[in-house]
């Protein structure tokens, strides 16, 4: 299980309905920085429907993901901002600690 997740951390996201397309968009088209943060594994974005999605970043530990979280890659990335209107309310965080991996 060498380089499974230890740390997840995903944003829920409620949407506006018809912006589904301008919310992928913007996250296909910024900028993240996370491949230069020590401990990143990989980021997702996920869509349950029209109107809701999750961000799913995997991380080495929880102290890697504080890290990003005061770093000055986190406020780039976070500066670029979401079109007006597009997301209806602020988005919800959950942080996991991985406890089993693989089957």
């Amino acid at each position: 299980m060498s380089g499974a997740a230890k740390y997840i951390a995903m944003n829920r996201f409620t949407i506006h309905p018809g912006k589904g397309e301008a919310f992928e968009e913007r996250w296909r088209d910024r900028e993240t920085f996370l491949k230069e943060v020590p401990g990143f594994i990989q980021f997702r974005l996920l869509r349950l429907d029209d109107t809701h999605y999750s961000s799913y970043a995997e991380w080495e530990s929880e102290q890697a993901f504080k890290a990003w979280t005061n770093s000055e890659a986190f406020r780039k990335a976070h500066g670029q901002g979401m079109p007006e209107g597009v997301i209806a309310g602020a988005p919800n965080l959950e942080c996991w600690h991985v406890v089993l991996d693989g089957a």
